[in-house]
């Protein structure tokens, strides 16, 4: 899978600025593809460094996930609370609309009426009309022998298709293992894999749920899910963007 590349990123270039320089023709071909794309460099290594610092602080969040408790794996996880720390929060608004297009085209595809406005406020609006208000953005703390159980991060009637992580971690040498992994189910076929190598700062943007594959009579959905593979020594961060709110 290519990724989407571009110069890592100046200290205070707006989220906006930095999300627009991407080739988003190439990204939803990627999506169309695949069901991920890669936006390489997003964060600087200063600020991948400074979210996940913010892990031991319980006051930016509103609360704390064991993964074991729950058998969804093990590590564990926090949500942030509102108001967002501005870079996530510029991130999540920012990458919104560009992602809203192909969310569209998918459901368009595989025949959903939902559309989704072209503004992320207007879809947090819609997401608290239908009893979502609490915040989704979380921070993720892996060490050896965590993993992340493959899941669907769905938190109420109204979710939108794609959402995104960002490594705050440097393979090699922050952690060994911890790779991302996304699995696909097609019908009356063998599941496909995707591993989605990324650096320190990179993002991965993927399918949350369903996608349309183009298939010889037409548009069939596929179903899938991702993980991570268990982290192997060290420390593994990663910050999650997912555009709904939860009940």
């Amino acid at each position: 899978m290519a990724k989407a590349t571009m110069q890592a990123p100046e200290a205070g270039t707006s989220a906006e600025a930095r999300v627009a320089a991407y080739d988003w023709i190439a990204l939803a071909a990627e999506l169309d593809g695949f069901g991920c794309a890669v936006l390489s460099s997003l964060l600087t290594p200063e600020e991948c460094r400074g979210i996940a610092a913010l892990y031991p602080d319980e006051s930016h969040f509103r609360s704390h996930i064991v993964m074991a408790r729950h058998g969804f794996g093990r590590g564990e996880y926090r949500y942030f609370k509102y108001p967002l720390p501005d870079l996530i929060g510029g991130l999540r608004t920012a990458l919104y609309p560009h992602l809203a297009g192909v969310a569209n085209a998918w459901n368009a595809r595989m025949g959903i009426d939902e559309r989704y406005p072209d503004v992320h406020a207007a879809f947090l609006q819609q997401c608290r009309e239908a009893g979502q208000a609490r915040p989704t953005p979380l921070l993720l703390q892996y060490v050896p022998g965590d993993f992340n159980c493959l899941h669907q991060d769905l938190y109420g009637d109204l979710a939108f298709p794609i959402q995104v992580a960002i490594l705050l971690s440097e393979p090699g040498r922050d952690f060994t293992g911890g790779e991302f992994a996304l699995t696909e189910q097609r019908p009356r076929m063998q599941s496909r894999v995707e591993v989605v190598p990324l650096r320190q700062g990179d993002a991965v943007a993927f399918a949350v749920h369903n996608r349309p594959v183009q298939g010889s009579k037409g548009n069939y959905r596929v179903n899938l899910r991702h993980g991570v593979s268990r982290v192997r020594s060290g420390m593994r961060h990663t910050v999650g963007i997912i555009f709904h709110d939860a009940r």
